[in-house]
């Protein structure tokens, strides 16, 4: 199949071949006829699946015919990486046409969204703190939306958002085309979906588990070892990009600052950074000037790197969700991809919860030539009684094996079978 097939106007068939599109994902194969003949959409996929173009290429369809310089669609996001990616999809994919779009979030000043406001925008996409200042002042006239889109929903409601989505969506025209798109469907957001969607088109991809594309490995190892680990892990590596992710934003920024000093190419995105730093950060890891990017859940929202080989996971996440997400970001496009996950005895039940969507066990690995003292790494003491950690991710059969202790691994580390010439090291 080709993106011709889908009847789409010339002028967007050449910024589809302009930004070298070839062939349509999964998703987008589902997604775009219906979208285009009118229906709703509840999709269900993980970043990296082309959900962007699913939503985006339908949407230029409709806006190329009637009026412009009128804001007739509105596409809300989570973060400001997120709908600053949604937009620069949107201006290479329209660069044939004439609709306009703005990127309207928080933490910058607000004066130039509400200049490109005034002078005329088709598209807006938004982050739903700034979109609900800008409608109180009357800065922002949504009484023509035709057609929106909810993107990664979840994370909106992770985020606390939700109340804010319901006071946009009384501010709509009831009479409009929604795309809703979720990677998971806690019972909250069904109940969303449920009230705004309108007999919906339901297109599933990828959202039970990670891409087959992704090699998992569990690397157990004390609390007070994971740093030297992570730099003698980086050291053998002779990869792409690597994607580190840590619990908090203290932890981030500390342990990027510490790469740095052992000469690794590495900068921090957490939530604490400046825009202008956040865009620093994600241009110089996205351009290469940077192979290491350290960040926590919320401020790697969006993140859209295609060369990302290695995920590693210095902290366990809270849920199996995040889980997902993080390790979403690697194994992209058929490529082979690696994500690594620190374990302490306090993670079993969390590692256990993930294995079960998984559907498999996750091995566990030792870094070859790693002092690891008198931890034991391939047979790991179970917890401290009632020092489990506690976490809410999507609810799955607990299964009857006692953790990780114990099981028969061998002990390999396939992050070998890449070069060891040479390293990240800058």
């Amino acid at each position: 199949m080709s993106f011709s097939q889908f009847g789409l106007d010339p002028r967007i068939l050449a910024g589809v071949k302009a930004v070298g599109f070839t062939t349509p994902t999964p998703i987008q194969s589902q997604a775009i006829p219906a979208v285009m003949a009118g229906r709703d959409v509840l999709g269900l996929a993980q970043t990296g699946t082309g959900k962007t173009a699913a939503f985006v290429l339908p949407m230029l369809q409709r806006l190329v015919k009637g009026q412009l310089r009128t804001v007739r669609a509105l596409i809300v996001a989570p973060t400001r990486e997120l709908a600053e990616q949604i937009h620069q999809t949107i201006v290479e994919l329209g660069q044939q046409t004439k609709i306009r779009s703005v990127s309207i979030y928080g933490g910058v000043n607000k004066n130039p969204q509400i200049d490109d406001l005034k002078r005329g925008v088709e598209v807006v996409v938004a982050c739903p703190g700034r979109l609900l200042d800008l409608m109180s002042t009357g800065d922002i006239d949504l009484s023509h939306v035709e057609y929106l889109v909810l993107d990664e929903a979840d994370r909106m409601c992770d985020m606390g958002f939700l109340p804010d989505i319901k006071r946009i969506l009384k501010q709509l025209p009831k009479k409009r085309q929604t795309l809703f798109f979720s990677a998971t469907m806690p019972d909250d957001i069904r109940h969303l979906a449920d009230s705004i969607l309108n007999n919906p088109l339901t297109v599933q991809v990828g959202v039970i588990a990670p891409a087959e594309t992704v090699d998992h490995a569990l690397y157990p190892v004390p609390n007070s070892l994971k740093t030297q680990l992570l730099i003698a892990m980086l050291g053998q590596m002779s990869t792409g990009r690597v994607l580190v992710f840590t619990r908090t934003k203290y932890r981030a920024r500390n342990l990027a600052r510490k790469l740095v000093q052992h000469d690794f190419n590495a900068t921090a995105l957490q939530g604490n950074m400046s825009q202008n730093q956040r865009v620093r950060a994600m241009d110089g890891f996205r351009d290469g000037s940077y192979d290491i990017l350290v960040a926590t859940d919320i401020a790697a929202r969006g993140i859209d790197v295609s060369e990302i080989s290695h995920v590693i996971n210095f902290d366990m996440p809270d849920t199996v969700d995040a889980y997902t997400h993080r390790i979403g970001r690697t194994g992209r496009a058929d490529e082979n991809g690696d994500a690594f996950t620190f374990v302490t005895p306090e993670d079993s039940k969390m590692v256990r919860d993930i294995e079960q969507v998984l559907g498999q066990p996750i091995e566990l690995r030792q870094l070859p030539g790693f002092n690891y003292g008198n931890f034991d790494p391939l047979n790991p003491p179970p917890p401290p009684p009632g020092k489990q950690k506690k976490h809410s991710g999507s609810k799955t059969p607990r299964s009857s094996r006692g953790g990780y202790r114990g099981r028969n691994t061998k002990a390999r580390d396939r992050s070998q079978r890449r070069s060891r010439s040479s390293g990240n090291r800058g």
